[in-house]
C-alpha cells in the first residue's frame, strides 16, 4: 500500500495531547486549508472541520506522510465521528484530511472559525482561565 499523505488541524498537531500517535509519520510543514472551511469545538475536547459553500475560512494545521500502519493507529485513536476526507490547502492541493460531520456540528458544538487555528482557540481559553 501507499503512503497516506494527512492534513491533521487538531490533536494530532505538535505538542497535542494525540501526537504520539503519529510516530513513524514524516512532518511536512505547517499550511492552511483553502478558506472554504469551519471549525467548531467539540465540547471543547477536539475540532470539528467540514467544508462549506460559502462563509469560509483557512484552518491551519499540519501536514504528514505516512506508511499505512501509522495510518491505522492514527484512525483507531481518533474520537468517535470524525473520518478521513479531501481537504483543499491554500496551494490548491487536494489531500486527506480529518473531517467532521456538519449536521453533529452546528447548533450543538462552538463555532471557532473566527479563530481558524485550533491551538489559538485553546490558548484563548487557558487565557480567560488564567
Amino acid at each position: 500500500m501507499e503512503s497516506i499523505v494527512l492534513f491533521v488541524n487538531g490533536t494530532l498537531m505538535r505538542g497535542q495531547k494525540l501526537h504520539a500517535n503519529l510516530d513513524g509519520a514524516e512532518f511536512l510543514g505547517e499550511f492552511r486549508t483553502a478558506p472554504r472551511y469551519r471549525l467548531y469545538s467539540i465540547a471543547d475536547v477536539h475540532p470539528g472541520m467540514f467544508e462549506v459553500e460559502s462563509g469560509g475560512v483557512t484552518v491551519a494545521g499540519e501536514l504528514y506522510r505516512m506508511p499505512p500502519g501509522v495510518w491505522a493507529r492514527v484512525e483507531a485513536g481518533e474520537p468517535p465521528r470524525l473520518y478521513r476526507g479531501p481537504v483543499s490547502l491554500e496551494d490548491g492541493r487536494v489531500v486527506d484530511g480529518i473531517l467532521y460531520p456538519r449536521e453533529l456540528a452546528e447548533a450543538r458544538h462552538r463555532d471557532i472559525s473566527e479563530f481558524g487555528d485550533w491551538r489559538t482557540y485553546m490558548d484563548s481559553l487557558h487565557a480567560a482561565q488564567a
